[in-house]
């Protein structure tokens, strides 16, 4: 199941050898509608026989450099197509929306990214579909499943405790019930690391605007599938109009070719980073699915190649001990994201849950006051280690 994204894959998979001008990179085509020769023309488009057929009439149906940016993605997925969206978000509720309507009923992973299991909880229950949310076990979807669901949502690894979850037997637990799909949220791992798809999985999303960009500097999503799926969500995105500008896709396209560069590095920096917080004093805990206290290991072990370039961790002293490491620190940048090339850090009881109460974080989403989500960059891991050692000298002073 476990297959190695080579640098070769992320330069040159499903990319054209020929590109327009002749330019080396994916040219970006700046265009809101496209051109026809004459009245036939448009004809042969709408029957399906004009070569542009499949693609571009309006900028909101389609854009060539898009379009080349969802090729590479399918291809190193290793899914039959994917459809690029202006952000994780908008690809992530259109692919939902897509496949449900009233009167279905969804099952979400309960570790899972805030975001989708608002969405799911709140946003979908308007429109008619109920939701249930289940711990971080596959067998316990099959107890939640009814007559009426249609999709079963998960995350992995998850965030912010990198968590794990059993592909294989997500996909049995959806296998032989009719109309039922499974969808992962594959962000954390990367095509590098896992590709869902291979163990079975319906659709694949990713927030590009994390690792496949890499640099923190454009939004963007994707959904991965079979054409069928796939063409659910893009006929839904024209409608919807959440589209992916073509100066984003250039740049996730231009990310994508050091995707594999970067996460190998990002891999081996995150490992010796939580090697090293692992054994720190100041440290509760830490959660890393590379090492072997982390409760999914084995399981991480079998389905990836690599662990990823996130580590959370629980400083002593809760919400001061946590806030003065991550003001103490020197190299990361304190900002809610993670997978560029830059090291970013942050405290989720302050930058994301912050208006919960402490009872409710914890209870509620389990995140504890002395969190801190540590996403390296590409910077070398003595450097970010001798810094960390610092500011966690600091914090318990």
């Amino acid at each position: 199941m476990k297959r190695n994204i080579t640098s070769t894959d992320a330069v040159h998979a499903g990319d054209p050898k020929k590109h327009a001008f002749d330019a080396v990179p994916q040219p970006a085509v700046f265009t809101s509608t496209y051109t026809f020769e004459d009245s036939a023309e448009i004809v042969a488009h709408t029957e399906g026989t004009h070569p542009r057929a499949d693609r571009e009439e309006y900028g909101r149906y389609g854009n060539p450099t898009c379009r080349a940016v969802e090729e590479r993605i399918a291809a190193l997925e290793g899914t039959e197509d994917a459809v690029l969206f202006s952000s994780g978000m908008a690809a992530v509720t259109t692919a939902i929306f897509a496949l449900t309507k009233r009167g279905d009923h969804v099952v979400l992973f309960s570790e899972c990214y805030r975001m989708t299991r608002e969405f799911v909880e709140h946003t979908l229950g308007k429109f008619g579909v109920t939701s249930s949310l289940v711990p971080m076990d596959a067998n316990a979807v099959t107890g939640a499943l009814t007559n009426e669901t249609k999709l079963v949502i998960g995350e992995m690894p998850t965030n912010p405790h990198l968590r794990c979850v059993d592909l294989e037997r997500l996909v049995a637990s959806c296998k032989g019930r009719r109309g039922l799909k499974s969808m992962v949220d594959a962000t954390f791992a990367t095509p590098v690391n896992c590709r869902p798809a291979s163990f079975g999985v319906d659709l694949v999303v990713h927030s590009a605007t994390k690792y496949l960009a890499g640099h923190h500097d454009v939004l963007g999503g994707v959904v991965c599938g079979t054409r069928a799926l796939v063409s659910l969500a893009r006929d839904l995105r024209g409608v919807l109009g959440n589209v992916c500008d073509p100066h984003a896709a250039f740049l996730i396209g231009r990310g994508l070719k050091t995707l594999a560069l970067r996460v190998e590095k990002q891999n081996a920096t995150a490992l010796a980073v939580a090697q090293f917080l692992e054994k720190h004093a100041a440290i509760e805990r830490v959660f890393y699915p590379g090492l072997p206290s982390h409760p999914d290991h084995a399981l991480a072990r079998a389905q990836m190649s690599g662990f990823g370039g996130v580590v959370s961790f629980v400083v002593r002293g809760g919400m001061d001990g946590a806030r003065r490491v991550v003001d103490r620190v020197a190299i990361p940048r304190i900002a809610p994201s993670f997978g560029g090339v830059d090291a970013l850090i942050e405290q989720p009881a302050v930058m994301s849950f912050y208006e919960m109460t402490p009872e409710e974080r914890r209870d509620k989403v389990g995140i504890d006051d002395g969190l801190v989500r540590f996403a390296v960059g590409i910077e070398e891991p003595d450097d970010l280690i001798a810094d960390l050692a610092q500011a966690l000298g600091e914090s318990q002073r």
